[in-house]
Order: structure tokens, then sequence, then C-alpha cells
């Protein structure tokens, strides 16, 4: 057995900090898996399966996690695609109440214009 002084063994006395700790964390990652169960007697009332993964988000899409991407809530766009989306309804509804009003004045003149498209 070699002994060499520019190694170090780590061992568990030693301290590490809260970043070495937070660094293993996240370049390995972390499975926390448990189940709760309520009963009352032999009654089970509630059962909650938890399951919890932490991990970087290049070590989560190593392993194929990647659902927050495809997430509208988590995007950054998603006010915006609302915006658009209701501006869009309010639109289609005019235009709906439109040809209504249309076809309701001339419905002969509607049913050509629309034999035509």
């Amino acid at each position: 057995m070699s002994n060499n002084s520019t190694s170090k063994m780590i061992t568990s006395t030693q301290g590490s900090t809260l970043a070495d700790v937070l660094e293993r964390v996240l370049d390995k990652g972390v499975v926390i898996a448990g189940d709760i169960s309520v009963s009352v007697g032999s009654t089970e009332l509630l059962s909650i399966r938890i399951r919890l993964l932490i991990s970087s988000v290049d070590k989560a899409k190593e392993i194929g996690i990647n659902w927050w991407e495809g997430d509208p809530f988590l995007n950054s766009k998603t006010q915006n695609l609302l915006e658009n989306n209701q501006k869009l309804q309010e639109r289609i509804s005019s235009l709906e109440a439109d040809l209504r009003s249309l076809k309701a004045l001339n419905p002969t003149q509607t049913e050509t214009i629309e034999a035509k498209s």
C-alpha cells in the first residue's frame, strides 16, 4: 500500500461546505420516494405516493426528463399566447355575429356568397 502524502482521504468527520454537498447532489441526483397512508381501523382513508427527484437540469435531460420544456405555464410566452387566444376568440365571435346578421338581412344573397366560397 502506497503512502502518498498528496492524496487526501475524505472521512465522515471532515466537514463539507454546503456548496460541496449541493454540487454532489446536483451532479449525481437524489431520488426520494415514500408512501403516506391514513387509515382508521382497517379502512384506508387516504393514500399518497411521493416521488421526488433532485438533480441539475443537465442531469435531468441526460436521464430523459424534460417535461418543463413543453409546459405552457412554465414558458415565458404563456401570457402572450393567452392574450392572442383571447383576441382571436373575440374576433371569431364578432365575425359569427356579422355573418348571422347578414343572413338575416338577405338570406338568398348570403347563400350565393357561401356557394362561391
